[in-house]
């Protein structure tokens, strides 16, 4: 079976959307970031089938998602370990995979951690809005939401595939920071305090870093909510108004319990923010942590 280069979308899973890099630069005009929550996953997956890193990939929430290939494609899935299969066959989990036309790519649920990432090579050809093809959750910009009978469109081959991160296998490196979502794991953020720690009691503070937390099953692509630590305590009454938010910040609602924002945050926030989690592993780890994850906050740059 061959035909015009796509996939189809058979099972589209709890929550499966297109994902690349976002739209980093246009929050002056009110539209949010965005792009793949686990963003090294991402960049693994496209690299593994030759992709630039910001070609687009499908991020998959906790039960994964299945495809058909409508001609021969070449597909790498990463991020939350799970079993992959073409046409019912076991095939590698962070590797480069081949389907000819009509199989079927079954990515199963995640053994560990929340979210899988599907990259095929020549990337998902749908139209860009503002030069992103991510899916925006909050906003609603880009595409939609996947559900079973969409036909995805992949673009043209690039340069060859890779074999494994380093050209000799990706193995458990795939996984990006899965791990965070294992059982019994935790799941350590570093905090640059700032810009308005001065809004919390000196008591709050010194327990934030003594203290622990957990995942809250309230979190999505917006922002990793906690529970079960103690509130912080503000030093004065009053409310902000309405200022600029970053990815990483962590804002404190009148309940005190913190609230890690992620790749779909608002531009915008009115409450206290205590501090900033800086881009990289941290993020990538806290986009894959599971309701019920303990969370602990560390000073950036110390163990």
């Amino acid at each position: 079976m061959s035909g015009p280069r796509g996939l189809l979308v058979l099972r589209a899973g709890a929550l499966t959307t297109l994902q690349d890099r976002g739209r980093p630069g246009w929050a002056h005009l009110g539209v949010p970031r965005s792009g793949a929550l686990d963003a090294g996953a991402h960049a693994l997956a496209n690299r593994l089938v030759g992709n630039p890193v910001d070609a687009a990939t499908l991020e998959t929430t906790l039960d994964g998602v299945a495809l058909r290939a409508l001609a021969p494609v070449t597909v790498a899935v990463t991020g939350a370990p799970c079993a992959v299969r073409a046409s019912g066959r076991p095939v590698a989990w962070g590797e480069p995979v081949w389907l000819p036309g009509g199989a079927e790519l079954e990515v199963g649920r995640a053994e560990s951690g929340l979210r899988s990432y599907v990259a095929v090579r020549g990337g998902f050809g749908v139209p860009a809005v503002l030069g992103s093809r991510a899916t925006d959750l909050l906003s609603g910009l880009g595409p939609p939401v996947l559900a079973a009978g969409t036909l995805l469109p992949v673009g043209p081959p690039g340069r060859d595939p890779a074999r494994g991160a380093d050209g000799a296998g990706a193995g458990a490196g795939a996984a990006g920071s899965a791990g965070a979502g294992a059982a019994g794991s935790e799941l350590v953020l570093p905090l640059r305090l700032g810009p308005r720690a001065d809004w919390f009691t000196a008591e709050s503070i010194a327990g934030l870093w003594r203290s622990g937390y957990r995942v809250s099953a309230l979190s999505n692509r917006i922002g990793l909510r906690t529970e079960a630590g103690p509130p912080l305590r503000r030093a004065r009454g009053g409310e902000l108004p309405s200022e600029g938010m970053v990815l990483g910040a962590v804002q404190v609602p009148p309940d005190g319990l913190p609230v890690v924002f992620l790749a779909d945050h608002p531009v915008t926030g009115g409450y206290p923010v205590i501090g900033v989690i800086p881009e990289g592993p941290p993020l990538d780890a806290a986009a894959q942590a599971r309701p019920g994850t303990g969370v602990r906050f560390v000073r950036a740059g110390r163990n």
